[in-house]
């Protein structure tokens, strides 16, 4: 069992539901319980989801903390470890990336099959929305949900992997397509951008699908086989189902655009199309239930993991070099780093890396 750092307090980037501003608070460095590791961060990215808590929304998004820790997306080394059998497993120093939910069981079917989100008894949290979060120079992490870096991922570049890769991991691998099969991913930054990668890597004709020159330049550079700019080039859809006689087999989306998702049924291939939901826009979906009671398309969707699905993603990226596109930033920038993913100006992901 490692000892806790001597240090008392840390910085921490905290939303205040009061003014709906982050500051950049002194607080209490925290100690593990039995179950949890003390993990010293070394890199924690943005995530789209990050910046929704500053919008309005009715998609389920639960404040409960205030003010909270923001951040949910993170690597580090380990500094201490609690006095559990599961927190055993782990030994200061160890190079970890982890997943948010806290105070669930683990262990019923919802947690192991489904999502932490619904588990049986109520009580889940998900770091850096009910509980504080990891754009912090320190957060404790339930040992559960934490795993050992492969040798060939660096904690300084690698928390990307742990929502982003892990979720456009199974966005791509949960459409159980044949290779040689066509896929379109629709949102080519921060998410997509690493779907396109995981395709490639799985043997699927890709199709990139963006509104920003940036983002489809990213598609490019990731290995799209083909790219649309879906608000400059009004015959779009016309000509993805003229390239891949029919349509797709499936569209995968990353945005949080409701119109992306409207769009989506014009691409799919009638009777075997796909449309996977990744992307949380504020406003509700809504489909065509002619379309869908008569099998014109499918609709799925696909989380940002769980412990039992987290190791998959994270060994399939370190055996195939799927590396996130970062750009580095420090812990008093993460406003700046806010203003430019909703200004639309990102390529790949934005991430704070600690000395």
């Amino acid at each position: 069992m490692g000892s806790v750092p001597a240090q008392k307090t840390m910085r921490a980037q905290q939303y205040d539901a009061r003014d709906n501003k982050l500051h950049l608070n002194e607080v209490p460095l925290p100690s593990p319980r039995d179950h949890e590791i003390l993990v010293k961060i070394a890199c924690a990215s943005l995530c789209h989801s990050d910046v929704m808590l500053f919008e309005p929304n009715d998609q389920g998004l639960i404040l409960g903390k205030n003010p909270v820790t923001i951040g949910h997306e993170a690597t580090g080394t380990v500094a201490a470890t609690g006095a559990g059998e599961v927190a055993s497993r782990f030994q200061e120093g160890d190079a970890v990336g982890f997943i948010c939910a806290i105070e669930c069981c683990f262990d019923c079917y919802a947690c192991k099959n489904v999502h932490n989100a619904w588990c049986e008894t109520g009580k889940v949290k998900m770091q850096g929305f009910g509980e504080d979060g990891y754009f912090a120079e320190y957060a404790v992490i339930d040992a559960r949900e934490a795993m050992v870096l492969p040798e060939s991922l660096d904690p300084k570049s690698s928390a990307p992997l742990f929502c982003a890769g892990v979720t456009a991991y199974h966005g791509i691998a949960d459409c159980e397509l044949r290779p040689g099969a066509w896929l379109a991913i629709i949102g080519c930054g921060g998410l997509g951008h690493m779907g396109i990668q995981y395709a490639k890597a799985m043997g699927y004709n890709v199709i990139g699908i963006d509104i920003t020159e940036a983002a489809i330049e990213e598609a490019k550079n990731c290995g799209a086989d083909h790219v649309f700019n879906s608000l400059a080039d009004k015959e779009y859809q016309k000509k993805i189902i003229d390239l891949t006689g029919g349509g797709v087999h499936a569209a995968v989306n990353f945005t949080a655009s409701k119109k992306s998702y409207d769009d989506c049924p014009a691409i799919v291939k009638p009777g075997e199309g796909l449309i996977m939901v990744v992307g949380i826009p504020r406003q509700p979906l809504q489909f065509n239930a002619l379309d869908i009671a008569l099998g014109r398309y499918r609709i799925k969707g696909s989380n940002n993991g769980t412990c039992y699905n987290m190791k998959p993603a994270i060994e399939f990226s370190a055996k195939h070099n799927i590396k996130p596109h970062m750009t580095a930033f420090k812990l008093e920038e993460l406003p700046k780093m806010i203003e430019l993913m909703n200004a639309h100006k990102v390529q790949g992901r934005l991430g704070v890396v600690f000395d």
